[in-house]
């Protein structure tokens, strides 16, 4: 992990463990201050022993036990290692809220938390829309409050109709009698 992409992780709701493989003598030194800054959110847990699946095993035991303490956690496992979707889809099925992401960048909620720029908000809004489905806002109204609460609900009215029509411009939505329609890519 870069330390870099540490950075991000910095709101007050974040919480990050660093597993630290059984041989591993050394953590980076950019990597260490990274997490130092974060204070108490930030821990680090070596690993026991050595296996294909000893990663695995650490990590799905600390997600039981967090899963214990906090009402409502959201685990995010960034790995690029595909093992971990069966965990994720067992979490989800317990109604755990789980995602694995190759890096901490593809977190949705840092996506919209660091989109300033009125085109990576649109990015932000296609893409979320894009995972909704069929389970898209059919109405302006609806798409509207939609894209507020997609921004933590801090986003200005003006701002909400300059990003409705960007979205039309683009000709990612279209809207007649109040209905919208979408042409986002696949």
């Amino acid at each position: 992990m870069q330390p870099e992409a540490l950075s991000v992780l910095h709101e007050e709701h974040f919480r990050l463990i660093v597993f630290v493989g059984a041989t591993q003598a050394k953590v980076a030194f950019d990597t260490a201050a990274a997490l130092q800054r974060m204070g108490d959110r930030a821990s680090y847990i070596k690993i026991s022993g050595s296996g294909p699946n000893t990663l695995d095993f650490h990590i799905a035991f600390y997600i039981g036990q967090l899963s214990l303490q906090d009402a409502s956690p959201y685990f995010h496992i960034i790995s690029k290692d595909t093992g971990f979707d069966p965990l994720i889809q067992h979490l989800k099925d317990k109604k755990i809220l789980a995602a694995r992401w190759r890096d901490v960048s593809e977190i949705p909620l840092l996506k919209v938390l660091h989109a300033k720029l009125p085109g990576e908000k649109i990015a932000v809004i296609v893409a979320h829309l894009q995972l909704r489905g069929s389970a898209r806002p059919r109405k302006v109204k609806t798409l509207s409050n939609t894209i507020n609460a997609l921004f933590q609900n801090a986003l200005p009215e003006s701002e909400l109709v300059a990003l409705i029509n960007e979205l039309q411009a683009q000709a990612l939505i279209s809207i007649s009698d109040n209905n919208v329609g979408y042409s986002l890519p696949a």
